[in-house]
């Protein structure tokens, strides 16, 4: 079994900035992709940040410059770094975690419960 557990959210004012924690433990092999991803209400979940364990990240467009995901892979931890935050950035953030798990070596996917980011204006 994996868990997983975001922390760091918060009521911040637009132009401040916050630091989203995500850590993965339990029983599996390896990690592959850690992911951001956020809901706001009334709309449908979306992709903010990706690191692979190859180092590579991707971001969503309207995040780019503002945003930056980085990796511990030896804690198996992902953070967040959300700077220049907006009040359309307020929404709850969760991390999905892909992780290889058996003997068979097949990767799940697994999501935290979430923390909420409010932005005011």
């Amino acid at each position: 079994q994996v868990q997983v557990v975001e922390s760091g959210g918060g009521l911040v004012q637009s132009g401040g900035s916050l630091r989203l924690s995500c850590i993965a433990s339990g029983s599996f092999f390896s990690i592959n992709t850690m992911s951001w991803y956020r809901q706001a209400p009334g709309k449908q979940r979306e992709l903010v940040a990706a690191s692979t364990s190859a180092g590579t990240t991707n971001y969503a467009d309207s995040v780019k410059g503002r945003f930056t995901i980085s990796r511990d892979s030896a804690k198996n931890t992902v953070y967040l770094q959300m700077d220049s935050l907006k009040p359309e950035d307020t929404a709850v953030y969760l991390c999905r975690v892909n992780a290889v798990v058996g003997t068979a070596g097949s990767s799940y996917l697994y999501w935290g419960q979430g923390t909420q980011v409010t932005v005011s204006s």
